[in-house]
């Protein structure tokens, strides 16, 4: 759907986001961050009213190009029959009444480019913004250092709530049957899970030693 009504898919890693956003960054991080959010919503806002307002002037265009089109027609001379070699004759049927603009055409020209267009925008528009974001927290190297590693305590903490969910369902699904069906995927996902957490804190125990 349009990406200006795009949200967070779920409360529960928004409220985990919140929490590092609160205790693992410094207040001008935090403000950074707003402004970094707040331009990706303006882009793809202004992205997305450019966009509709850009096809409704082309739906109104095509349409008054098909009105003048109609008007040239209807004042042509036009053959009423035909007649063949042999003397026979053959009617010409009356195209004007399929060539005649209509309201449920006109709608569908405007709906069709209003939500085309408006798509095209809102999406310009959180590239644009993505890139002026990226831009916002990229200024400052020390503060990118700590949301980067923010990032990757939260990233930590996803990996456990999966292990967790894991778990729980290696007990719900019980038995024999059941446990050895899921040991391996148990096993497997553990690994996983296991090595992507340890490159993670692997990578912050420079910038902690540092600081």
């Amino acid at each position: 759907m349009f990406a200006i009504f795009r949200g967070h898919p779920n409360k529960d890693l928004a409220d985990l986001a919140e929490h590092h956003l609160q205790h693992d960054l410094q207040p001008e991080d935090r403000e950074r961050l707003r402004k970094a959010a707040s331009k990706v919503s303006t882009h793809t806002t202004l992205g997305s009213l450019l966009g509709l307002g850009l096809g409704i002037a082309l739906a109104w265009r095509i349409r008054q190009n098909r009105q003048q089109l109609f008007n040239a027609f209807k004042m042509m001379a036009k053959p009423v029959e035909v007649v063949f070699a042999n003397g026979r004759r053959e009617p010409v049927p009356d195209l004007e009444p399929l060539l005649r603009p209509t309201r449920w055409g006109d709608i569908a020209t405007y709906t069709l480019f209003g939500i085309g267009c408006s798509m095209l925008g809102g999406e310009t528009g959180l590239l644009t913004g993505s890139a002026a974001a990226t831009r916002t927290i990229t200024r400052d190297p020390e503060s990118r250092k700590r949301i980067e590693d923010a990032f990757r305590l939260f990233q930590i903490d996803v990996l456990k709530r999966q292990l967790e969910m894991l778990e729980r369902e290696v007990k719900e699904r019980g038995g024999a049957a059941g446990r050895k069906e899921t040991e391996s995927e148990f096993a497997s996902s553990w690994e996983k899970l296991k090595d992507q957490a340890g490159g993670m804190v692997s990578t912050l125990k420079p910038s902690q030693g540092s600081t």
